[in-house]
């Protein structure tokens, strides 16, 4: 089974999680969380880059960085079983979940205990968790 953890390149968490689960998950499960290494600050160092060359956001979206990097998540979202998607979380994250619901792969979202607003939306996810021990549970 392979798990893709969807969340934000600024939650310090993810790398954690995706140990925990290295560690208590089956050996043979494959925990995909490559895209951190990007860092925190790489979305907005390539919209600082994009708007020192006078692109628009669209124009940003169709050059070889972007397009090389949606490609990349892209191609690892194809091929997991399952997206977890891990919050606090922004816009793409919530599109990443989305795509993998519709193309019926095993969606979670996990969030950091009960959240401050309640979303009716969230149904489109197979499984809401609040914990990784919860999580570790559903996976």
């Amino acid at each position: 089974m392979k798990v893709y953890l969807i969340g934000s390149l600024r939650n310090p968490q993810i790398p954690l999680l995706a140990a925990y689960l290295r560690t208590n998950l089956p050996s043979s499960d494959e925990i995909f969380d490559d895209w951190y290494a990007a860092g925190p600050e790489a979305d907005d160092k390539w919209m600082e880059y994009e708007k020192e060359r006078e692109h628009t956001f669209a124009q940003a979206l169709d050059g070889y960085a972007a397009t090389h990097v949606y490609e990349f998540d892209k191609k690892h979202l194809d091929s997991c079983d399952v997206a977890v998607m891990v919050m606090p979380a922004g816009k793409s994250a919530h599109l990443e979940l989305g795509y993998c619901a519709g193309a019926g792969k095993g969606t979670i979202i996990l969030m950091d205990g009960e959240p401050e607003r309640f979303d009716v939306m969230y149904n489109f996810a197979d499984h809401v968790v609040t914990s990784w021990k919860d999580l570790l549970n559903v996976l």
